[in-house]
């Protein structure tokens, strides 16, 4: 366990909004030489910033000095401090016509170039069924408008497909979340709850306390099947669907608050003999604190308690420093997909510093690039499903909570680097294979296919641009979209010049990208 993982409701960081002007994107001409190239204007400063690389020279008729062929971009485009509309909103636009918030670009007839990125949708891998986040566990819920931030996919909203709730071992206390989770399941398409019991009613325990651990007594095995059962059915009376139930939050931790202990082998028991009683909904193994495969390889083992487990669980905590943050090949074996259920990450700075609500500190922006994001692409290459932080609502996370100098419901810095995976790489969508060139050795890339579209989410952590990067697309792209997260940009629109199935955009330092490709 890590210093910053958590004593009850201290789990996960934050950052609010940084206001960005309205950008206006044009394709100007090079007087006589034929030469086009895309230059950006920020109203704000009057600065002027062109998409050729620092120093070039384009000489006429052929491409800049960098190697990179010459394209035009006619079109203007306005990008704001919010998280840009969502993408199937949008219309490919004519040369020399606004653009929607984005960044449409017209064909040219250049010649191709070499490729920096070619996606090969030839070779598939997971298919993904979310990103998303905790509700508060212990605290208040979530209000409607602070679910529609955190769910929703339009203008200022984080498009997370993933909500993940607790299960009270009190029954009563259950219509604490129902709103919330209404209001999650109304917001978003495709959105997923995933409950997870913390501990079992204390009469049903060895040490009879709901906290410090403790086993479940063989003999309410069955109390404890039906106990789950029935949060499935009352939820379901409320208007409220739990498309997963896990058997237990961190089986191999005992904490001074609400937990229960099972080795794999008491897990694959009750699997194995009570699973199939919890109906309704899909059960989850494990959710161990570091992937422990000793916890979920018994389950997966037996026939019976697999047939009866339709995903593995587990959180991040010391995965990688074990070597876990991989495939996990038994659960590949058996079509069992891997969800990242639980992580919190947040050591920037103090609990009570202003700092986290600062959206251009720089120590909170390296930790969210550096540590949260980088773990997310890490958990995609790693063949894992989907993707779960700690609270979504909490001063180091998703939204502020009006602590450490944030905003109650605001989007913060760190959601907005979230949804660059959440609102644009959609549950159904299978991730697809790339390869890239030296051009591009230092980006960080992951592919993905869905809805018609390819979607390539890019980390740059590296202290330099990556200009003119040229993306390959196995056919004809018709519309290109890119949005960028940064120190001083919130999911905001970029350029990008469309040649046949190839697409160029610019991936500024220290930043993460979403390229939205429409075939």
């Amino acid at each position: 366990m890590t210093t910053s993982a958590r004593p009850p409701g201290h789990r996960r960081p934050a950052r609010r909004r940084t206001a960005i002007a309205a950008a206006a994107i044009t394709g100007l001409l090079t007087a006589g030489s034929g030469i086009a190239y895309t230059q950006i204007t920020d109203t704000t400063s009057t600065a002027t910033v062109s998409t050729q690389p620092p120093g070039s020279t384009q000489f006429p008729g052929t491409a800049t000095a960098s190697g990179r062929p010459a394209t035009s971009i006619s079109c203007t485009a306005a990008s704001t401090a919010s998280t840009a509309p969502n993408d199937s909103n949008r219309t490919a636009q004519p040369q020399s016509a606004p653009c929607t918030s984005g960044s449409a670009a017209t064909k040219t007839t250049a010649p191709a170039a070499a490729a920096d990125i070619t996606v090969n949708t030839a070779t598939k891998f997971q298919t993904i069924d979310g990103f998303g986040s905790a509700v508060s566990i212990w605290g208040s819920a979530w209000s409607t408008a602070e679910t529609q931030t955190l769910i929703g996919t339009g203008a200022s909203q984080l498009g997370l497909s993933i909500v993940r709730t607790g299960i009270s071992p009190i029954s009563s206390e259950w219509v604490k979340q129902v709103k919330a989770l209404k209001a999650a399941k109304a917001s978003g398409s495709n959105v997923k709850i995933l409950a997870t019991p913390w501990t079992a009613p204390a009469a049903w325990k060895t040490n009879n306390s709901q906290i410090n651990g403790g086993k479940l007594k063989t003999d309410y095995y069955d109390d404890y099947a039906n106990h789950l059962n029935k949060y499935v059915t009352y939820m379901k009376s409320q208007g409220v669907t739990i498309d997963v139930v896990s058997i237990q939050n961190e089986p191999d931790y005992h904490p001074d608050y609400d937990s229960m202990e099972w080795t794999g082998t008491e897990l694959r028991n009750f699997v194995r003999d009570h699973g199939a009683k919890i109906k309704n909904t899909k059960l989850m193994a494990a959710e161990s604190t570091g992937m422990e495969y000793d916890l979920t390889d018994p389950i997966l083992s037996n026939a019976t308690a697999r047939d009866n487990t339709s995903y593995i669980g587990g959180h991040l905590y010391g995965t990688e420093d074990s070597g876990r943050l991989k495939a996990y090949s038994l659960a590949d074996r058996y079509n069992k997909p891997v969800w990242m259920t639980e992580w919190n990450y947040h050591k920037a700075a103090g609990d009570t510093s202003t700092t986290w609500g600062d959206p251009s500190n720089q120590a909170v922006w390296d930790e969210t690039l550096d540590e949260v994001m980088r773990t997310v692409h890490r958990s995609m290459e790693s063949n894992w499903s989907a993707y779960i932080w700690w609270y979504g609502k909490r001063y180091y996370s998703f939204i502020g909570d009006g602590s450490a100098g944030t905003t109650t419901g605001a989007p913060l810095k760190r959601g907005y680097a979230f949804s660059q995976y959440a609102k644009y790489v959609r549950p159904g969508d299978q991730r697809v294979a790339l390869t890239k060139s030296s051009q591009a050795s230092r980006l960080e890339v992951t592919a993905y296919q869905g809805g018609g579209k390819i979607k390539l989410v890019i980390l740059n952590r590296s202290t330099r641009a990556v200009d003119n990067v040229v993306i390959q697309a196995p056919k004809t792209v018709t519309k290109a979209k890119n949005y960028v997260t940064s120190k001083s940009a919130n999911a905001s629109s970029q350029a990008t010049s469309v040649n046949g199935e190839q697409v160029t955009v610019s991936i500024p330092a220290r930043s993460i990208s979403t390229v939205v490709l429409t075939q």
